[in-house]
């Protein structure tokens, strides 16, 4: 074995100092980058169309909350109600230009910019339920549609997710029951999306307000009737307060979504694995607000009736027919308008067409089971 000479082990040593030097130096730079990624969670300020009371901007809370437990607080996503930042009707445009980084609502809210959009909230659905028209959303083709809609009115950086389906909503609130079809003219009435034009074409003056501006709007004489959504929604907004009648079924609002929206460049900077968890959260939020609605709807069905001291009763079928009637000449009408408008008509009533068929001949009567298990015994 060969000797090591005094000028080799100097060598060495040297040659380890500078490695050493080298390598704190790199951990010195590394450092700042690795805490630089991790500084903090991303947070994004979003708002809701909805009344902070509404049980609707609890299930955006909701959503939210899901987000931000799902990626561990990586993402947090405070959401405010209506009117904190923009107007309820406001709400597209905030999230497109960024004022918001996102938000909660629905698509008929969108109808003066673009008719079409409200095809997903207030349209005759053509006996679909609001969990068959997001079927339709998803595998359906109607996902493409809204992005198409979108394109067409420059709001190219709203990054939209549907979810959430509603019971079908009631006719409305009003001073006494709707026997006829009749009794809709010259009534002044609340409602929203393409609904105004059912309503319009059943002879009443429409007014078109947010959530919470309509038992206001009630008590001041505004209005002589309003529909909003539900039997939770109604109660917590005070419509029992003034108004004791209320007429359930109707084809004007049978099948509506919630919409999610995110700014789209603030979304699309988002990594990857963040964005799965965000499709993720928002068809678990869907199942969990279907799943919250039947409980908390019905508990407060019962309680309108007893505490409240409401009456509650079936629309008229002769109104309803009615309702299909007008329904036909709208799509008609707005089909020959609007190109993007008679596309998305022809795709739900192709996807129904199978769908609800399906629907009707496999699901088995459970009004008979209700009067069996519930209903009077002789």
């Amino acid at each position: 074995m060969s000797k090591t000479s005094p000028e080799q082990i100097s060598t060495r040593r040297s040659f380890l100092k500078q490695a050493t030097a080298t390598a704190v130096g790199g951990a010195a730079i590394a450092a700042p980058m690795l805490s630089s990624a991790q500084a903090g969670p991303i947070t994004m300020r979003w708002q809701s169309t909805w009344p902070a009371k509404d049980i609707f901007h609890e299930y955006a809370l909701d959503f939210a909350k899901k987000v931000n437990d799902m990626t561990g607080g990586d993402l947090r996503i405070d959401v405010l109600p209506a009117g904190a930042v923009v107007p309820a009707f406001g709400l597209l445009e905030a999230v497109s230009k960024g004022t918001l980084d996102g938000g909660h609502g629905v698509l008929g809210y969108h109808y003066g910019k673009q008719n079409a959009l409200a095809l997903w909230n207030s349209g005759p659905a053509f006996g679909m339920d609001a969990n068959m028209l997001l079927s339709w959303h998803k595998y359906g083709g109607g996902a493409e549609l809204l992005a198409k809609l979108y394109a067409s009115i420059g709001m190219t950086a709203v990054q939209s997710f549907l979810y959430g389906p509603m019971a079908t909503q009631p006719l409305g609130w009003f001073k006494k029951p709707i026997t006829k079809a009749t009794d809709f003219k010259g009534l002044k009435f609340r409602t929203n999306g393409l609904a105004i034009d059912l309503f319009t074409a059943m002879g009443a003056a429409v007014n078109a307000l947010p959530g919470g501006e309509i038992v206001p709007a009630l008590e001041r004489g505004l209005l002589d009737g309003a529909e909003f959504n539900n039997a939770t929604s109604d109660r917590l907004l005070g419509f029992p307060d003034v108004s004791k009648v209320c007429m359930l079924q109707s084809y004007h609002q049978s099948a509506e979504t919630f919409e999610i929206m995110f700014n789209k460049p603030k979304y699309d900077a988002l990594p990857a694995k963040m964005k799965a968890i965000i499709a993720g959260a928002v068809e678990a939020a869907s199942a969990d607000m279907s799943w919250k609605a039947i409980d908390r709807y019905s508990k407060d069905y019962i309680e309108l009736q007893t505490k409240d001291k409401v009456k509650f009763y079936k629309t008229p079928d002769a109104v309803l027919q009615e309702q299909l009637k007008l329904w036909e000449a709208i799509l008609v009408k707005k089909s020959a308008e609007n190109p993007l408008f008679k596309e998305i008509v022809a795709s739900q009533k192709a996807f129904a067409s199978r769908a609800v068929k399906w629907e009707q001949d496999t699901v088995v009567n459970r009004r008979m089971a209700v009067n069996h298990f519930f209903g009077t015994k002789a």
